[in-house]
């Protein structure tokens, strides 16, 4: 298993509820600072982490994204 975090700039004010609706999202929530969401995924295999990351950047309101991944 491999986590990832995603941290998403969008003025949208229900992202983080958008967030939650894409595969793979175990977790998302409202944050302020540069970002304003951010989504905690779950996957299987490193490469599937891009899969999503472009799946949350497809979402209306979604202006850039940032991932990071969890090290082991």
């Amino acid at each position: 298993m491999v986590r990832a975090i995603i941290l998403v700039k969008s003025p949208k004010k229900l992202i983080a509820a958008r967030l939650r609706k894409v595969s793979s999202v175990t977790d998302s929530f409202p944050t302020s600072g540069q970002f304003d969401a951010i989504a905690i995924i779950d996957v299987e295999e490193l490469g599937k982490i891009k899969d999503i990351a472009t799946q949350i950047q497809k979402i209306n309101g979604v202006e850039r994204t940032e991932t990071m991944v969890e090290v082991q």
